[in-house]
C-alpha cells in the first residue's frame, strides 16, 4: 500500500500543539464537507489515530505530536495512489493552519 509520511515543524510546546490538533478532524470535515466523510479520531497520549473517507476511499493513519514537529504516517489504498500528492498537501496545509 502507498504510504503517507510528512513532518510539520512548529514553534509550540507539544502540549499546546496537541490542544490545537484536537480540532483536526472537525476542521477537515468543516472545510471539506463535500469531500471528507466518516471522520474518526482517537488520542492515546501524544498520538492521534485517525481515519476518514475522501473521494470514496478510506484513509487511515497516525499523527504524533512532538516538541518541535508533528509527524504523520498513514496508508492509502492503491485506488487513491493518483491522489496521494493532493491528500498529503491538504493534510499538511490543515496542520500548518492549526499550529499557527
Amino acid at each position: 500500500m502507498p504510504k503517507i509520511n510528512l513532518e510539520v515543524p512548529h514553534q509550540l510546546t507539544a502540549e499546546n500543539a496537541k490542544e490545537r490538533l484536537q480540532r483536526f478532524g472537525e476542521m477537515l470535515e468543516q472545510q471539506y464537507q463535500d469531500q471528507v466523510k466518516d471522520m474518526e479520531q482517537t488520542w492515546d497520549g501524544d498520538t492521534l489515530a485517525f481515519g476518514f473517507k475522501t473521494l470514496g476511499v478510506k484513509i487511515q493513519g497516525k499523527l504524533v505530536v512532538e516538541e518541535q514537529r508533528v509527524v504523520v504516517d498513514g496508508e492509502l489504498p492503491f485506488a487513491a495512489m493518483m491522489f496521494k500528492g493532493k491528500i498529503e498537501s491538504e493534510i499538511q496545509k490543515q496542520i500548518e493552519k492549526i499550529l499557527r
